[in-house]
This record gives C-alpha cells, structure tokens and sequence, in this order.
C-alpha cells in the first residue's frame, strides 16, 4: 500500500506536471468537448509487466473531476498481460483526457522499474539474497521510485544521505584509513545508525571487518573475489555486491552468498511499461 508520504510526493509532483504541460487550460479538449459530458476509460496493458501506481492515476484525474468513478481490475503489484485491462473509470470527458498523459506518466513509468526490478528478484529466487535499489533516481521521484521498487518484490536501500553512514573512497582518504573513518563517524552518530563501508580490495575487506563495520560493500569485484570475501567476513558483518549487476550475472553472483545486491539500473535506466488509455463509451 501506497503510505501517506509517498501520496504527498506524488502531489507535489503532480502540481508541476499540471503548470508544465496544462498551463493556462487544454485549448484542445476545452473547445472540442462539451462541459458536463461524461465517459468511461480503461487503462489497458499493450505488454507484459507488473503494475504500479494506480493510487496516483486515480489521484490524478480525481484532481480534474472530484466525483470520478474508479474500479481497479489489477491492483499495484499485479502481474498483467497484453491487453488485460487494469482499470475502468467513468468521469468529466474533458478530465479524462486532460489528465491522460500526467497519469500515464507515473503509471508507464512506476510499472516499467516494477516490471525491471521483478526480472531481478525472479534470476535471484531460492538465494538468500535480497535485492536493493539505489539512490540513482529521478530528481523529486525518490520517494515514488523506490516505491516502485518494492512493488517489484526487491527492497529499499537508505532513502538519502541522512538515514545511514556511506563511507566511500573520498571519505576513507580524508580520514586516513578505514578503521580510522569508522572510529570518527561512531563517536558522531547516534549507535541506530548502521554504517556500510565501500571496499574494492580484500585488504579494505579485512580492514572493514576490523573496523566493526556493519555491511561491507563489495564494489565491482569479480565473482571468485566475492565469494572469497564473503568467506573472510563469515555472517560478521552484512555484505552487499554493487557495480555492473546485470540480468546476466545476478544469478551467479546470489551463488557467492552474498546477502545483498544493490542495482542503479532499477531507477536510472527506466523503460516505460507501454500502458494505454481508451475511451470505450
């Protein structure tokens, strides 16, 4: 279920999509479509894939006609098939139209990274592993992505730089090493606050683990790198593999025993699931 805070994102964003592609009013429908006349619209699914933000489609054209009438026939998380029909609503004709692209704009998008992110979960199934996003997502969509992302099975990783410690290369530089940066951030953050440690190397791994990080991050090593340090960090700390996780290699990688794989591609490299709105009546 769609939370309160994604559905206040989602409203905010909507509000800019209204100023830049409605503006002053929709010149077209508004002098072709009487004012009053009422009809029916399915959403329809011209491909295969899982559907995602239908709360923010019903949102949407609710905004233009507050008296819309919405049965949804495959709830967000739904696998479909080409040519199922996703939902069916009845309201203001100018209001279906007017509102058809801003809806199918969430709508494609949130279910082409659900329909992306179960392809992953699916190459993974039978493993321990779970998989993560990223924070690689639209600018202002953060919150509407990573939702997404769950409605595709995988799971979130932090929400931003303010809900867990990062610590990459530039920080492990700055502080002279990884046990040193571990040691400074432990004595600023509150002890709720896990803290993942980029390593590249099996000696930054080793020098993870004795630091007390809590995920070590294995950054774009090999498979047989992996599965080594995995074996060193033996359950004493949480890993996650990131850097170059494809379709192709995520099975192989999941057989490392790693307990996480994190996935930029999910939310920076969007295909749109092609959705389609027809009038029926």
């Amino acid at each position: 279920m769609m939370n309160k805070k994604t559905l206040q994102a989602a409203e905010t964003l909507f509000n800019l999509a209204y100023a830049e592609d409605i503006g002053d009013g929709d010149i077209t429908t508004d002098n072709f479509i009487a004012q009053g006349e009422i009809k029916t619209a399915r959403l329809i699914a011209k491909a295969d894939g899982i559907i995602a933000g239908l709360p923010l489609v019903k949102m949407v054209f609710s905004r233009f006609d507050e008296n819309l009438e919405w049965r949804e026939l495959a709830a967000d998380g739904t696998f479909v098939k080409r040519g199922d029909i996703i939902a069916e609503f009845s309201g203001a004709y100018r209001a279906l139209l007017t509102g058809e692209r801003i809806a199918l704009n969430f709508l494609q998008r949130m279910s082409g990274i659900a329909t992306f992110t179960h392809k992953f979960v699916k190459a993974v199934d039978g493993t321990k592993v779970e998989i993560l996003d990223t924070r690689k997502t639209l600018p202002g969509y953060r919150l509407l992505d990573k939702y997404a992302v769950k409605t595709g099975g995988a799971s979130n990783h932090r929400m931003g730089l303010y809900d867990m410690v990062m610590i990459k290369d530039n920080h492990i530089q700055i502080a002279g090493g990884i046990k040193s940066a571990v040691s400074a951030i432990k004595k600023k953050v509150p002890v709720s606050i896990k803290i993942e440690v980029e390593t590249t190397t099996i000696k930054q791994v080793k020098e993870a683990l004795e630091a007390g990080a809590d995920t070590i991050m294995l950054d774009n090593m090999d498979n047989a790198t992996m599965a080594k340090a995995v074996e060193i960090i033996d359950g004493k700390a949480k890993t996650e593999a990131s850097g170059n996780m494809t379709l192709d290699r995520i099975t192989a990688v999941a057989q490392t025993g790693i307990d996480y794989i994190s996935i930029g591609a999910l939310t920076h490299s969007v295909e749109a699931l092609d959705i389609s709105q027809r009038i029926i009546d």
